[in-house]
């Protein structure tokens, strides 16, 4: 057995590319980093058709040039749609905004996301300051025909001296033409939040949604605790329910994410996802 596993797909995909799932690269990033090739190849054959990148570095993504990764991924019939930029280091930054905005344009996507903020930097000073950074980046980002966006967890909505980050300070300084919201339904489901309200309350700023199920209701945590992230559908979030108010959200386009990578089974994990959207969810 390799370190992809034995996992065999289910014969009959048929029109599942035609839905238009995608996929967040980080759920199967153990197996990308020993395999790519093999990897994409799976996931292309369950029938997801477009992908979220998670592995930028020195202007590479998964250790291939832009162009190389944009033609392995569309021999293979899918589109790089969307990609999240630097966690461990600086991120993006209006330093070196313009590079990222160049190799994200020629590896051809729609989005570029910032997905996390640190823990030393989750104060009030420090969020005013990095959404007036991303601002200048999305208008960067725009110049090259990219949406720049930023992606939550739960702990933006911890409140802190009577002021909610995420409502009194990101969607409150952002500016929508610039920054669009990939919301993760986990993570808002985990601080407490209906998703559908927020979509009522800021129509349209919600471009991406993270599909990305957990398997208990629990009381409103800021922690980025995962332990019970699940495969999609296969846990308590109402998604067709979140789905009827896509319009409303602005959605565009919808990615399927476990932070857990199928606590060791990646591929029967993300099989189990697109197998319940497209027979139980997106129908």
């Amino acid at each position: 057995m390799t370190a992809l596993g034995s996992f065999t797909l289910k014969p009959d995909t048929t029109g599942r590319k035609k839905l238009g799932v995608g996929l967040q690269l980080y759920t199967i990033r153990d197996v990308m980093a020993v395999d790519p090739l093999a990897t994409l190849k799976k996931v292309s054959d369950m029938g997801y058709k477009n992908l979220e990148l998670a592995n930028y570095s020195n202007g590479k993504f998964y250790g291939f040039s832009p162009k190389e990764l944009k033609k392995i991924v569309g021999d293979l019939g899918m589109t790089i749609l969307s990609s999240h930029t630097q966690v461990e280091a600086a991120g993006i930054t209006i330093d070196n905004a313009k590079k990222m905005a160049d190799d994200h344009a020629e590896v051809g996507v729609k989005y570029c996301v910032q997905p996390w903020v640190n823990d030393v930097d989750r104060n009030i000073e420090s969020y005013k300051k990095m959404v007036g950074d991303w601002n200048e980046v999305g208008k960067i980002m725009k110049g090259v025909g990219i949406q720049f966006g930023y992606h939550n967890h739960n702990f933006e909505f911890k409140p802190i001296d009577g002021i909610i980050p995420y409502y009194d300070i990101f969607m409150r300084e952002m500016d929508p033409n610039y920054i669009t919201m990939e919301i993760d339904l986990f993570w808002v489901s985990k601080a407490g939040q209906n998703p559908v309200e927020m979509f009522k309350k800021y129509p349209g700023r919600f471009q991406l949604f993270h599909m990305k199920d957990m398997l208990t209701n629990q009381d409103p945590f800021f922690d980025v605790i995962k332990d019970d992230v699940c495969s999609v559908g296969a846990g308590v979030i109402d998604f067709k329910a979140i789905l009827a108010s896509k319009e409303l959200a602005g959605m565009k386009y919808l990615f399927v994410e476990d932070d857990n990578q199928g606590n060791g089974k990646p591929f029967e994990a993300i099989e189990t996802s697109i197998s319940n959207l497209a027979t139980k969810i997106l129908v």
